[in-house]
């Protein structure tokens, strides 16, 4: 038998059965907001504050920490799409505004850059997670549109991807994520947007693996050739679902 696989949207996935249904009633009533009294008692949304002008203050936590927001907002938005809650859908629209002002006027985004080393943007790809964060963001704002229909947070990811779009890619500069995210994410804004540059700087990523880079982050050798997972087990995962 021949056919296509098809994702099936969450919206059309209702759960009513005596074992998953409470636990996703927990996810969003107990769950969710402790996530973001984490993100906000740790700095994490204060950094977006500070980096937006809206607050006083310096950098907190570690220079990753933009994507655990994010990570959160993704987490929020497929609870919508499932469970409209007025409460949940106002905190992110409050959250988003300070994410808007914290992206700087050529569409660049993270709040570490941005108050700790303004300028040495994308000098350590390797190491320092820029589009690791860069990623987390787009997929929350591919959540968030297809879960409410608003374009408040998938605008802001587009601004940063046609930044990220200037600045990587052939006849511009050349880069390798140390850590993987950017690939799937940029796939999913091309799904939602249907601009073809996302899709074609996804696969320039992962074509630029495998030349000189170490088997911990799966850049040994091209991502084509790679028969065995080694390294950093959850940067595997990552190329695994592009």
């Amino acid at each position: 038998m021949n056919g296509i696989l098809q994702a099936v949207p969450i919206t059309q996935v209702q759960f009513t059965d005596e074992f998953w249904s409470p636990r996703i009633e927990i996810n969003r009533t107990s769950t969710l907001p402790q996530c973001f009294r984490q993100c906000e008692g740790t700095g994490r949304i204060k950094n977006f504050e500070v980096a937006g002008r809206l607050a006083e203050g310096k950098f907190e936590g570690i220079y990753f920490n933009d994507s655990d927001v994010y990570k959160v907002v993704e987490g929020a938005a497929h609870i919508l799409a499932t469970q409209p809650d007025e409460q949940i859908e106002d905190y992110l629209d409050q959250l988003i505004s300070k994410f808007a002002a914290a992206q700087q006027d050529d569409g660049y985004l993270n709040t570490y850059y941005t108050l700790v080393e303004p300028d040495h943007r994308w000098s350590n790809l390797p190491v320092m997670h820029e589009l690791y964060c860069a990623g987390h963001l787009f997929e929350a704002a591919v959540a968030h549109f297809q879960s409410t229909g608003k374009h408040n947070l998938l605008d802001i990811a587009i601004k940063f991807a046609d930044h990220i779009d200037g600045i990587f890619g052939e006849g511009k500069r050349i880069g390798v994520p140390g850590h993987q995210e950017i690939e799937l994410a940029l796939v999913k804004l091309y799904e939602v947007t249907g601009e073809k540059r996302y899709l074609n700087l996804a696969a320039f990523f992962i074509d630029q693996r495998g030349k000189s880079g170490a088997d911990y982050c799966q850049d040994h050798m091209p991502v084509r050739q790679q028969s065995e997972i080694t390294g950093h087990a959850v940067r595997a995962m990552y190329s695994m679902r592009v």
